[in-house]
């Protein structure tokens, strides 16, 4: 037998992703630019709020859209698009240094024909509790409740 053939198929490792490599430029003052070191287009963080979402609140942004993707993603697949979306995010903050996100509500406001309540409900349910890769690398004992506004 060959070398190949004799493989140990004992121990597999989980397949992993390329890591994140993000550049963060500072702009002056509170502002800073961050990308993708491939180059990507920029977003602006303003810990001021005067020129951007502050770092938390750019966090809080990337909660939203990445559960988002999942949302719209789950609906398509069962055949019910969506017409409209949007996550409103409110994230509670300890009033001490750090001023860490303690506790978020997300509420999601979608639209499109055809798309059940419960369907919907369950796609975010799965969205934060199952495919979210940045609600998992938050605290897990952190607090993350949600609500539908369906076709509102």
């Amino acid at each position: 037998m060959s070398a190949e053939s004799l493989k140990d198929t004992t121990t597999t490792v989980a397949p992993t992703k390329p890591p994140a490599k993000v550049s963060v430029a500072w702009d002056g003052e509170h502002r800073f630019d961050g990308t993708r070191q491939s180059g990507s287009p920029s977003i602006r963080m303003d810990a001021s709020g005067k020129t951007g979402p502050s770092p938390v609140d750019t966090l809080l942004c990337a909660l939203g859209a990445c559960t988002g993707v999942d949302v719209v993603d789950i609906l398509a697949k069962r055949r019910t698009p969506v017409e409209a979306f949007n996550v409103d995010i409110e994230g509670e903050r300890f009033a001490g240094v750090p001023g860490r996100v303690t506790r978020i509500h997300l509420v999601y406001q979608i639209k499109g024909a055809g798309i059940e309540k419960e369907h919907a409900l369950r796609a975010i349910e799965l969205a934060v509790t199952k495919y979210c890769s940045v609600r998992d690398s938050l605290d897990p004992n952190m607090p993350i409740t949600w609500e539908l506004q369906l076709n509102a």
